[in-house]
């Protein structure tokens, strides 16, 4: 496959990663296309609740087109599963593909570039960072969560694409607040532009100007 061939195919993932957002926490949204010479042979976006994962699906739908095909994938694939079903890099290895493509990182415990090389060592060819920046803002309330333990919260104009509103309790700190959420899984909050929660948030500089497609975490 050509480098143009790549490109769109991780931009399809992307696509489709950003159809699930808002509906897969606690788990990121992920997208997964499964190509042979360029043409898909299979494709899925992480499930409502954040279970099946992408890939799982993809190489389910795949079946035995999976062998010798090249994965693009939104996230480094998983090393492990909470729940202690196969890992994503462990399907994709018993799958026989022959690539694996990957745009951002994934600095959870289960993942942390472990997934990655499980495929090395099966001999499979990985690369990582293809379009990474196109797909960072999928992971933006992810990734936040991760590194502070809350959510990210934006002002924006409504809840497409958000795990849900940021609804502090009356009287409630707005950064105790923001821990209960994190702690309950949500990755990505929104407010009502200009409303009093985002105003005192953003005193607090708690709030994040609200992210699209083309902008960076």
């Amino acid at each position: 496959m050509t480098a143009l061939d790549d490109a769109r195919l991780m931009r399809r993932a992307i696509a489709l990663a950003a159809q699930a957002l808002g509906r897969t926490w606690p788990n990121p949204a992920v997208g997964c296309v499964i190509a042979k010479n360029g043409k898909t042979v299979a494709e899925a976006a992480t499930s409502g609740g954040g279970r099946p994962h992408a890939e799982e699906q993809a190489l389910a739908a795949a079946g035995a087109q999976a062998m010798g095909a090249a994965a693009f994938v939104t996230l480094e694939p998983c090393a492990e599963r909470s729940s202690g079903a196969a890992s994503c890099s462990e399907r994709l290895a018993r799958a026989g593909v022959a690539r694996v493509v990957f745009a951002c990182a994934n600095p959870h415990d289960l993942s942390a570039g472990a997934g990655p090389g499980r495929l090395v060592l099966a001999g499979i060819e990985v690369e990582q960072g293809l379009l990474a920046d196109e797909a960072a803002f999928l992971y933006r309330g992810f990734w936040r969560r991760l590194e502070t333990g809350r959510p990210r919260v934006e002002a924006a104009q409504g809840p497409e694409g958000y795990d849900g509103l940021f609804e502090p309790a009356p009287g409630e700190d707005l950064a105790g607040a923001l821990e209960r959420y994190g702690q309950a899984g949500f990755t990505l909050l929104w407010t009502p532009a200009k409303g009093p929660v985002a105003a005192a948030l953003a005193g607090l500089g708690l709030l994040d100007e609200a992210a699209g497609p083309s902008a960076a975490p």
